[in-house]
């Protein structure tokens, strides 16, 4: 039997004033739990983004056609409303689920001991993020699916995906200096690497404001240029992130680097083969809705592994037992290749 200490009126007072401090005062969350609530952040923020391709794919982007209401005078769905109605209800819901995750990573974030103020700065980020990027969705159905507006809503969703893998990986190293494991030859690839990546998905949200799926059934405004050629420069980003992956594979091994950056940067060659496929299917079986729905599921894996491939050019001392990279010693051919020994 447990014993719960009772709650006194100055307790009470406490929780109000600062519920966060009053629970890390009485919770110490084992590192494990940490790094699993950053984990559940991070796999909702790709979930709402594969529900949100839903709700596109099928048409209900105005299947509540006001916000925050579904539809003027309910918040849920009436029953004069299709199915439509349902599937975009549905993904609005999943946003507080979102949050719920969010808001547990950043109660285990400021409850760990040492206190580290670092994950806790990435987990009220991703709650400012999520806050933001509902008023955007908001937006988005108020302009009737304006295309400019809906390729915001995916780049302010790529940039939660972005914060909430960093706080994953922070929550598996410690808060020492970081000390780097490459040469600056490596690090500017692995960068050109990020920013052709950036650009291929910024390619991408145009390919699907120009192409077929506009997200309703009705007259959406869509991106006046051409769908084909915009696929084709999104193809092109493609092979450029694939050439650059298989490239920095092959220099990785050639000097000896440690082992985590080069298993970091094969998941990422595994996933860019097959999101290549799929991109390629689609496009020649003019995006049949199932396929451009797991294209855009492999978007969210392709943009985490080439952000893994980044962080894991560095080590920070105080890396925990449960970190995935941990410190390797090699041998480099060149210090100034492969960075310090």
């Amino acid at each position: 039997m447990v014993c719960v200490p009772k709650l006194t009126p100055a307790d009470a007072v406490a929780a109000v004033r600062n519920p966060l401090a009053f629970i890390a005062d009485r919770w110490t969350p084992d590192p494990r739990t940490v790094r699993r609530a950053a984990l559940a952040a991070l796999v909702m923020s790709v979930v709402i983004v594969v529900t949100g391709g839903a709700v596109r794919l099928t048409g209900s982007g105005l299947g509540c056609p006001t916000w925050p209401e579904c539809t003027a005078g309910s918040l849920t769905p009436t029953e004069a409303l299709s199915y439509h109605s349902a599937i975009e209800f549905t993904n609005r819901m999943l946003t507080y689920v979102l949050c719920a995750a969010v808001g547990w990573a950043i109660i285990a974030a400021r409850s760990e001991k040492p206190y580290r103020r670092s994950l806790t700065r990435l987990g009220w980020a991703q709650f400012w993020l999520v806050m933001s990027n509902a008023i955007l969705g908001g937006i988005v159905v108020l302009v009737g699916l304006n295309p400019y507006t809906v390729a915001a809503h995916f780049l302010l969703a790529t940039a939660l995906i972005t914060v909430a893998a960093v706080m994953w990986q922070r929550t598996g190293e410690g808060d020492g200096e970081p000390r780097l494991l490459v040469g600056k030859a490596v690090q500017q690839l692995v960068w050109a690497l990020v920013a052709v990546t950036l650009l291929l998905i910024t390619a991408g949200t145009v390919v699907t404001g120009a192409g077929p799926h506009p997200g309703d059934s009705g007259d959406v405004e869509r991106i006046k240029v051409s769908w084909s050629g915009v696929a084709e420069l999104h193809a092109v980003f493609a092979w450029i992130v694939v050439s650059l992956t298989f490239a920095l594979w092959f220099f990785l091994k050639g000097i000896d680097a440690p082992q985590g950056p080069r298993d970091r940067v094969r998941d990422l060659f595994l996933i860019l083969l097959g999101q290549g496929v799929i991109g390629y299917i689609q496009y020649f079986t003019h995006l049949p809705t199932i396929l451009v729905g797991l294209h855009m599921f492999g978007s969210c894996l392709v943009w985490i592994g080439v952000l893994r491939v980044l962080l894991s050019l560095r080590e920070r001392a105080g890396v925990d037992t449960t970190a995935d990279l941990p410190a390797q010693s090699y041998d480099a051919v060149s210090a100034s290749i492969a960075g310090p020994r």
